[in-house]
This record gives structure tokens, C-alpha cells and sequence, in this order.
């Protein structure tokens, strides 16, 4: 997987326009299920895993983890190879390992905060 490199720099871009905007939230409303995000988080973790060994993971059916990895791959943010009778998955966009960082980094900032303004009252 390559690095995530939006070029030129989110400042330097001119506004972005309606169409790219629209793609944009379809990317973030497919990401926006915390099954999906789970998905991702352990295939970042372990590179590929097939459906069963994912499906141990988040304690669901290998169907409804297939049904979620299809929605993933349908936005090119998974790929799939078949190994024999397993079907095995990895991400191939390199953006979404900095998308769940910057997510989870943005989460526990939040938290972080909350703390520090609770601790003054």
C-alpha cells in the first residue's frame, strides 16, 4: 500500500466542488458503520484475513461480514483474491489507515477535552 498524498495540499485547493462533494460523501457514508470500521481496523492490523478469520474478529456471521466487505469493496477501499475455497481480503486504498487515525485521533481529543473541562468545574 502506498501513502496517502493528496495533491496539492487540502489548503492549497480551490473549493471543492458539488461533484467532487458528492463523492466525497459517499466515501464517508460507506466508512460511516461501525461494522465497517471494525473491518478495516483489523485488516489494517493484519494485512488480509478471509471472511472466517474477520468474522471471528467482530463476533458476526460470515455473511454479514461478506455483505459489509462487498459495500467496502464497491467504493475500492478493499479487494479480494481467492485462495483455494477462502476468499481473503485486504485493504488497497492507502488513505483509509490515515482516515481511521485522523478518526480516532479527532475521538479521543474530544474525550481528552471533556476530561480536562470536567476536572475544572
Amino acid at each position: 500500500m502506498d501513502t496517502c498524498r493528496p495533491k496539492p495540499p487540502l489548503p492549497a485547493r480551490s473549493l471543492i466542488d458539488v461533484g467532487e462533494a458528492e463523492r466525497l460523501g459517499v466515501l464517508f457514508k460507506s466508512l460511516a458503520h461501525p461494522t465497517r470500521l471494525r473491518l478495516l481496523h483489523a485488516l489494517i492490523r493484519a494485512r488480509e484475513l478471509n471472511v472466517s478469520d474477520l468474522a471471528r474478529e467482530v463476533e458476526m456471521t460470515a455473511q454479514a461480514v461478506s455483505n459489509q466487505l462487498q459495500r467496502l469493496a464497491e467504493i475500492s477501499v478493499v479487494t479480494s483474491r481467492r485462495d483455494g475455497l477462502q476468499i481473503i481480503y485486504r485493504v488497497i486504498d492507502p488513505c483509509v489507515p490515515v482516515l481511521l487515525e485522523r478518526g480516532w485521533c479527532h475521538i479521543d481529543e474530544f474525550d481528552a477535552t471533556a476530561v480536562a473541562e470536567a476536572e475544572t468545574r
